[in-house]
């Protein structure tokens, strides 16, 4: 159990941390939402066929209606809004402004609030430091998409409100009572709904005037399906996975090393400096992290819910 929850933890830490660049990409020969639905429904596709093969259970009709809200809250107001908001600012930054989705959850997750140490909050602060600094050393790095100072705010205001959806949309899904249900099947219903709406989305938007997938560059197929089978079926399955095994503002410590992760990918693939101060900065983010993560690993034994035995 404890190696799993490590390789779970690492998935949405380093993958995730990726995935802001492969947006960037995927941005250079689509849309926000056309990327985003053609991302969702490849995604649902793939695992309502697993479910098929493998004969899965499903969730009831009353779970189904949680998975969806959630997905959409999630995936649409989430993930959606993200891309959208890197149209106008950089992945590293966009990574860095996902960071303050701790200190929402503590905000908003009143079920789990008395349950964190002082050790948890002294964690979440450095943490949040360190990625303050990190930003302050990283402002003057582009990537592929460069926009004037003035669409900045627009990006901030958007990728800001993304967060506040993505933790509504993780604290709906406890209202989820079937844990009988394949994790597979709970994704692939979120990510139909997800991926049903941004089609809609881009189709209301007109986004799809001009689209031709011959024109696409490969860079942008590329971080297309990087987006699918790692940051989605991967991803997005540990994420699930762990939200059902720790407090979701444990879970949402992922958000202070995917800045530190979109920054170093950035560096290597589009030529983004990194400085020793940003290196610094990264020290006490991993400090953080260790703070916030180390009153729970009492967690590491317990019985997963998750996953039925079959499964396990």
């Amino acid at each position: 159990m404890k190696l799993k929850l490590i390789l779970a933890f690492l998935a949405v830490y380093i993958i995730w941390g990726t995935t802001y660049l492969a947006n960037r990409f995927g941005l250079l020969g689509m849309k926000p939402f056309i990327l985003s639905g053609l991302r969702y429904t490849l995604v649902a596709i793939l695992l309502f066929a697993w479910c098929g093969i493998k004969k899965l259970s499903i969730p009831n009709w009353k779970n189904i209606k949680v998975l969806a809200i959630s997905g959409l809250l999630m995936l649409v107001g989430g993930s959606g809004l993200v891309v959208t908001g890197e149209l106008y600012i950089n992945s590293s930054a966009t990574a860095i402004i996902i960071a303050t989705e701790p200190l929402l959850f503590l905000l908003l997750d009143r079920k789990n609030r008395k349950a964190y140490s002082p050790a948890t909050f002294i964690g979440m602060v450095l943490g949040f430091a360190g990625i303050f600094i990190f930003s302050h050393f990283s402002s003057g790095n582009a990537d592929a998409l460069t926009v004037t100072g003035a669409n900045v705010v627009k990006g901030t205001i958007l990728v800001l409100i993304s967060a506040i959806f993505w933790v509504l949309g993780t604290l709906y899904l406890r209202k989820q009572t079937d844990n009988n249900a394949s994790p597979f099947a709970n994704a692939a219903f979120q990510h139909i709904v997800g991926g049903v709406v941004c089609l809609l989305i881009a189709t209301f938007k007109g986004d799809w005037q001009g689209f031709n997938p011959a024109a696409i560059p490969a860079a942008a197929w590329g971080g297309l399906f990087y987006l699918v089978f790692f940051g989605s079926l991967i991803g997005f399955m540990a994420f699930m996975w762990l939200v059902k095994m720790q407090p979701p503002a444990i879970v949402s410590t992922h958000t202070y090393v995917n800045p530190v992760v979109a920054v170093i990918a950035g560096s290597i693939l589009v030529g983004e400096e990194v400085g020793v101060p940003q290196l610094l900065a990264l020290g006490m983010v991993l400090v953080g992290v260790l703070l916030v993560q180390a009153p729970k690993l009492h967690f590491f034994s317990r019985r997963p819910r998750l996953f039925s035995h079959k499964e396990c």
